[in-house]
């Protein structure tokens, strides 16, 4: 059995009995994902149609299984209607703008679904936390923050928010999952190590925020994420009650005929450089 195996045979034995955290069968879960899938393709095309600004935001612990959601549902669909966002660190620049600024710059046009892989809700969590801002800027963005997006919800934007939440025990196996497997250790960033021993400052300020953030125009919206797969279905599943949609997939598309060489002659292939078929 190799190493990779072995650590997810050892994270279902310790999670057997805990109902919240056992995984759902492989082939249930495929086929569920499947159909929610599809049913993310046409709120897409009914988005687009509609000419909808969603955002989607997705915040919570480190290791909570955010990533892995939001690509299952971009999975299929176009890329051009429904993007990502992960902004890095500010610039220097972007550092003496309006805090919201480079935020807003990313918003949607009609048409298209953003989803934030973190958002403005890091000056709450990491850079309070942290220290990266200070008193007065975290206090000013508690402030802001509910006006910002009651603005937002007023301009006809749709606004859905996640919270993605995992248990100590939890996140404690993931991080050292993720340590053993050197295809995924580079998800393990000192900020992530130092978020794990702040687990009661980061908490305090996640009670913080949500007694001032959750809306009634823009309510958190909490996933337990303790099983990811779990939570990839609970939430997909939520997201599509979210926006009433209606099925515009277009009609079979009808391959036409194609083109006659009419005297054509290709060129030879060895005129063409190959990539080398070392499979």
């Amino acid at each position: 059995m190799s190493k990779k195996k072995a650590m997810e045979k050892k994270a279902e034995e310790s999670m057997a009995g805990d109902p919240a955290r056992e995984k759902p069968k492989k082939f249930k879960y495929e086929k569920e994902l499947a159909k929610l899938q599809l049913e993310l393709v046409k709120l897409q095309e009914w988005i687009k149609t509609k000419g909808l600004r969603v955002v989607v935001i997705f915040e919570g612990r480190d290791a909570a299984g955010k990533g892995g959601t939001i690509k299952r549902i971009t999975e299929s669909l176009n890329p051009r209607i429904c993007r990502v966002v992960a902004l890095g660190t500010p610039t220097d620049r972007e550092k003496t703008q309006w805090y919201f600024q480079r935020y807003v710059a990313q918003l949607p046009a009609a048409g298209e679904m953003v989803l934030f892989d973190r958002s403005w809700y890091n000056r709450s969590g990491v850079e309070h936390v942290m220290g990266f801002c200070t008193e007065a800027q975290y206090e000013d963005f508690l402030r802001a923050c509910p006006e910002f997006e009651r603005m937002l919800v007023r301009s006809g934007i749709i606004l859905i928010k996640y919270w993605f939440s995992v248990s100590d025990e939890e996140q404690e196996r993931r991080f050292k999952a993720r340590i053993e497997d050197p295809t995924k250790r580079w998800k393990l960033s000192p900020m992530d190590l130092e978020s794990r021993a702040r687990w009661v400052d980061y908490s305090m300020a996640k009670d913080r925020m949500f007694e001032v953030c959750d809306l009634p125009q823009a309510p958190w919206h909490v996933v337990n994420a303790d099983s990811k797969k779990k939570a990839r279905l609970n939430c997909i599943h939520h997201l599509l009650k979210q926006i009433p949609y209606k099925d515009l997939t277009p009609e079979p598309i009808k391959l036409p005929p194609r083109q006659k060489r009419k005297g054509y002659v290709r060129p030879p292939l060895s005129d063409q450089h190959f990539v080398p078929e070392a499979y």
